[in-house]
């Protein structure tokens, strides 16, 4: 069997897979050796490790934002000694009933990645292909069935990210607020978020995860996008602007462009005619990739 776990910074996906099929599944918060201390992270794990069931000799892949090279093996050291450790917890038998209180003895190897790899993974298997990502932010990769070749930085929502949820929400408020929408969405959108003028300026330059508060505005746009042209163009011509910027540098126009991502599940008509007009072609869609890594890895 094997565990593989797909973090963001809000939320993971655990499974354990066997012979490509998922067997258990689960979520906890998410995990980012970047934000996080030894000490919350390990709090995490002990959620999980109520749901892993009594084995040894498992390997287990983790893939997650903020896993940087120089935080690889970091947080590889304290997921191996936090799964193994003694205390006792309620574990699930075989036939996933409840068994009572017992010791969990799992010995893992654990193998840390970034979710960029995990996205390429996920769509491009042993292909090679460019894998992206978008979600609340944006990344993209040329990768050639392996590894991940080359990487144009996203550079985040003030400087880049192109099509992501915070740029997608930047964008729409520019276009409210500068009158190039029509008043109704304005008054539509207004009553929706149940805030005016100020309040919003207030959320974005002087509240903490901007970029969160803009991305959770990808909802409304969705549910709209049919209603106007102009709003439609708007999220199509970020989708082209990702492209330019981020694709371009890669040259490779011959390989298949996938997505993994909210954004990008959510929009994928509009991803369609933007990678077209920027004369891409369009690959897989994965809103969320734990299965098929689960495929990849076993």
């Amino acid at each position: 069997m094997t565990i593989i776990v797909d973090s963001g910074s809000t939320k993971a996906d655990w499974c354990v897979a066997r012979e490509g099929r998922i067997i258990s599944h689960f979520t906890t918060p998410g995990i980012s050796p970047i934000h996080q201390t030894e000490e919350e992270i390990r709090g995490i794990v002990a959620e999980a490790k109520t749901a892993l069931k009594h084995t040894k000799g498992l390997d287990a892949f983790f893939y997650g934002s903020g896993c940087i090279p120089s935080k690889c093996e970091w947080l590889a050291n304290i997921l191996s000694d936090a799964v193994k450790s003694n205390a006792p917890v309620d574990v699930l038998s075989e036939e996933s009933v409840p068994s009572g209180r017992a010791v969990v003895d799992v010995d893992v190897t654990w193998h840390v990645y970034s979710d960029l790899l995990g996205a390429a993974r996920a769509l491009c298997g042993h292909d090679a292909g460019i894998a992206c990502i978008l979600g609340t932010g944006a990344n993209s990769c040329l990768y050639d069935g392996k590894d991940i070749v080359s990487n144009t930085p996203p550079l985040g929502y003030i400087l880049g990210d192109e099509g992501s949820g915070a740029v997608l929400g930047r964008n729409f408020l520019n276009a409210i607020f500068k009158g190039r929408l029509d008043e109704s969405i304005k008054t539509c959108f207004l009553s929706w978020i149940n805030m005016d003028y100020a309040q919003i300026i207030d959320r974005v330059y002087r509240q903490p995860l901007a970029n969160r508060f803009l991305a959770s505005l990808v909802p409304f746009i969705k549910e709209h996008i049919d209603d106007s042209h102009a709003l439609e163009n708007i999220v199509i011509d970020s989708f082209r602007d990702f492209a330019r910027y981020n694709l371009e540098p890669y040259r490779r126009h011959d390989l298949p462009v996938g997505f993994v991502g909210g954004v990008a599940n959510a929009f994928k008509s509009q991803l369609s005619e933007a990678l077209a007009a920027e004369g891409y072609h369009l690959g897989k869609i994965v809103a969320r990739p734990i299965e098929e890594l689960a495929k990849y890895h076993t």
